[in-house]
């Protein structure tokens, strides 16, 4: 189970759900019930409570992540997948 930049995925890791044609921003959660052996359709994302306070110093806008990602190329799934 691998993520689209190609790090292993882990069940209660943090995650950004993707848009798969667009490559915006669509959810925040923590990763469940993900199985080995596929990267499709494999797992849930149990989205995290927001009712937390920020420093906005330590965050991004999603706009900002989504460019971040078009420039490394992330935006888009890897050919063959």
């Amino acid at each position: 189970m691998h993520y689209r930049n190609g790090r292993e995925a882990k069940n209660g890791d943090k995650i950004i759900q993707l848009d798969w044609g667009s490559g915006s921003v669509v959810g925040f959660g923590e990763l469940a019930n993900a199985v080995a052996g596929s990267d499709y359709c494999n797992g849930e994302l149990k989205e995290i409570p927001f009712d937390r306070s920020a420093c906005l110093c330590d965050c991004l806008h999603v706009d900002d992540l989504a460019a971040i990602l078009a420039e490394l190329r992330l935006d888009k799934r890897p050919d063959g997948m």
